[in-house]
């Protein structure tokens, strides 16, 4: 069991009862009144008051239409279509899956309003330590730092999503304080500095102490991760800026390194991996919101309660874009262990026939195959397996979230190396991340520079068969399109892929399913929510909506 991650949850769950989640209150009297009046914390407390800070993490990625369906879920991957018993939801799914969503859509109001709620609670945090209210004796400057580079990831959140959003880093404000709006730049030019000026201070252990929180190595993964999107963010690559600071978690000596098997890092108990750098701990006894992390839930079938004696009946909604499980080598590991497919049993070893649909009495055998966006029966689609669902467990899972692992620093610095003329160093790297998944045929696992700088193998176009709407695009004319391959294949079902096609010019001006080529580049970012606008008038929305 994850001892130590049950401990953090508990402590978590302690200071998230004194928290404040909305987004727009900057200044929280009653917490501070407790704090000042009634608890007098020790140096002991700190992990604790700390942790308060991490909490959101979780929230923004995972809980409900959160970042995680809005990465993924608009992009070429995955879809939620439409089944004979749901997931309809107002038409919200379809709205995602052709990048129609409006000011109103619950993704575009819970990341924001969980993400300045992750500000708001560091923000408290550092006011309490600046101001004395939280007496630290040892280790105040690196507790700072460590709030700031977490806060930094907060906004990381929000310039990749919404761009021109406001900078607050001020707790004890006055009522009725309004920000104003901050440029994307000027956005991106805040997380840099943050996490340059911050990482020396933090901590270069790896182990259970800094596991689940940034220490200089998370932070320079995050650093990376903005200078890799950089071109997007600004207009302005920082390609070589990625090397550097992938160079210094690769030499950081901390002991990160691939696993020998990619599943390893998804194991339900995951949390001695040494491929993760950050992870989200999770345990389905102290996550107890019911939306905590329930992938299997959205995916499975009904059916599969009894494949994995679940507690709860799974919903049978997201399952993969048939055109992109097309673009994968069957011989791949990924392909055979991350997805679920084919005729499904009980834990007994009992065919496990369809009870609802069209499909009703047939074998539930799922198939790479959906008519399209407004109609999946009980078999169509490969469903999502790579993390591990373990037997007996509740509608949450267990598994620690890899937000950043070893293998995507690899990554970034290989795209960097290609993107600088470097091919052969890059193809180098990928070669190396992909010998695991080519155990018993190595010779596939070898890349070459010139095809990395091939086009994509997606096979992109409609595929709408309820509305019988067919093009052929193909992915060809994508630049360096096999790498963005190549990130799909390894970071699939992890809540990357929307980034990374907008990095690779594929997100606006590409068909795949129901999915229409919008050429719409004011898609690249999601609107400010509406509620938001009508509170602040310092914002100003989005170009586009």
């Amino acid at each position: 069991m994850k001892k130590f991650q049950k401990i953090y949850f508990i402590i978590a769950v302690f200071v998230a009862v004194i928290s404040i989640t909305a987004c727009t209150k900057l200044k929280d009297t009653p917490y501070t009144a407790i704090i000042s009046t009634k608890f007098n914390p020790t140096q002991a407390d700190l992990a604790a008051l700390v942790g308060a800070g991490y909490s959101q993490w979780r929230f923004i990625l995972l809980d409900w239409n959160g970042l995680w369906r809005a990465q993924e879920v608009t992009g070429d991957q995955l879809v939620i279509p439409k089944r004979p018993w749901g997931w309809f939801d107002d038409g919200v799914y379809q709205r995602l899956h052709k990048h129609t969503w409006t000011t109103d859509d619950d993704v575009v109001n819970q990341t924001w309003s969980r993400t300045y709620a992750g500000i708001t609670n560091c923000n408290r945090i550092i006011y309490q330590i600046e101001s004395g209210l939280i007496p630290i004796t040892t280790g105040k400057e690196a507790t700072l730092a460590e709030l700031k580079v977490l806060r930094a990831s907060y906004y990381a959140i929000l310039c990749d999503f919404y761009g021109n959003v406001p900078i607050v880093t001020k707790f004890d404000l006055p009522a009725g304080f309004l920000p104003k709006q901050n440029t994307r730049t000027e956005v991106y030019d805040f997380i840099v500095k943050e996490l340059t000026d911050n990482i020396p201070l933090l901590s270069a252990e790896n182990n259970v102490a800094t596991y689940g929180k940034f220490n200089k190595w998370a932070a320079y993964t995050l650093l990376a991760k903005m200078h890799l999107n950089a071109g997007v963010y600004t207009g302005t690559p920082k390609w070589t800026e990625c090397i550097a600071a992938c160079d210094a978690v690769i030499n950081s000596g901390a002991g990160y390194m691939l696993e020998p098997a990619q599943k390893n890092v998804f194991v339900t108990e995951n949390q001695n991996s040494k491929e993760i750098i950050f992870a989200l701990p999770m345990d389905e006894d102290y996550t107890n919101n019911w939306n905590a992390f329930d992938l299997h839930m959205q995916t499975l079938q009904q059916e599969n309660q009894a494949t994995y004696n679940l507690k709860n009946t799974p919903w049978g909604g997201i399952c993969a874009i048939p055109q992109f499980i097309n673009t994968f080598d069957q011989s791949d590991a990924r392909y055979q262990n991350n997805w679920i497919k084919g005729q499904q049993y009980t834990s007994a070893g009992q065919m496990l026939y369809v009870a609802q649909g069209d499909f009703t009495g047939k074998p539930l055998n799922f198939v790479n195959e959906l008519p399209g966006l407004e109609k999946g029966e009980s078999v169509h689609g490969f469903r999502l397996g790579k993390f591990e669902i373990k037997m007996g467990a509740t509608n949450r899972l267990s598994n620690d979230y890899p937000v950043f692992r070893y293998a995507d620093v690899l990554m970034m610095k290989a795209e960097c190396l290609l993107r600088t003329g470097k091919a052969d160093e890059a193809a180098v790297i990928v070669t190396q991340v992909r010998q695991r998944d080519f155990a018993s045929n190595p010779a596939k696992a070898t890349v070459t520079g010139a095809q990395l700088q091939q086009g994509s193998s997606y096979a992109y176009g409609l595929q709408d068969n309820v509305n019988n709407q067919h093009t052929t695009e193909g992915g060809a004319d994508i630049q360096y399109g096999r790498f963005l391959d190549e990130l799909g294949w390894e970071f699939d079902q992890e809540g990357h892929r929307r980034t990374d096609m907008i990095r690779f010019g594929a997100f606006t001006k590409k068909s795949w399913l129901s999915h229409a080529a919008t050429n719409n580049i004011n898609r690249i970012l999601f609107p400010i929510p509406r509620t938001q606008i009508e509170k602040n008038a310092n914002l100003k929305q989005n170009t586009g909506y």
